[in-house]
Order: structure tokens, then sequence, then C-alpha cells
């Protein structure tokens, strides 16, 4: 199997279209449409802009058929959400991560009054 199948195959098995992970690479569709389809040689530093774009590592592209197996649809709702956040301005990024790292702190302190709580019992 070659590259371009092997991208296919895991955009496929992630439930996005070709164009979703073109936008995400920044790459121009044609141009992403070319390298699925094996009539253009993708250049390096392409090819890792895709792998970033499925949420794989550089390597599983090379090995699709073994990696399949753990993709599942939360995969491709996540790498949406990750596309759509890395399109945002830089005072946007640093907002919305902001209010991520309070959820998580929440949740943090949650556990440990809670497991505090449970050791004190």
């Amino acid at each position: 199997m070659d590259l371009g199948d092997c991208i296919k195959k895991v955009r496929e098995a992630k439930g996005l279209s070709q164009k979703e992970v073109a936008l995400a690479s920044k790459i121009d569709t044609s141009n992403y449409s070319k390298i699925e389809s094996g009539k253009t040689d993708p250049a390096f530093s392409s090819v890792v802009k895709i792998a970033k774009a499925l949420g794989v590592e550089l390597a599983d592209l090379f090995k699709a058929d073994a990696i399949l197996k753990d993709i599942n649809s939360f995969d491709k709702s996540l790498m949406e959400k990750m596309a759509l956040i890395e399109q945002l301005d830089k005072k946007e990024k640093a907002a919305f991560y902001s209010v991520l790292d309070a959820f998580i702190g929440k949740k943090k302190l949650k556990d440990a009054l809670s497991s505090a709580l449970q050791g004190a019992e």
C-alpha cells in the first residue's frame, strides 16, 4: 500500500472528508486530493502536516492497517474541534485555554477534596 492509500484509509476511518483534512493541514484541497490518489509525491513537510491533522504519528501513516482498530468517532469530533481551535487568533486561543485550564483545575480540586474526605472517614 502506498502513502496516498494509507492516508486515505486513515482519513476515511476517522470519518473525515478530504476538505476537512486539507483545511486542518493547510494544504490546498486539490493538492491534497492528488496526494491521496498518488498523482503527486508530497513534500515531507506536507506529510507531517497531514499526520498532525489526522491525529496520528508520522510513522502511523505508513502502517494504516495496524492503527485503524484504535480509531473511533470520538477522534473525529476531537480533531474537528482542534482544527477550529487552531484557526482562532492568538488572543482567542489564550482565552480558550484559560477557560479550559479553569475547568481542569476545578476537576483536580474536586478530586483532591473528594479523596481527602474519603481518607478522613
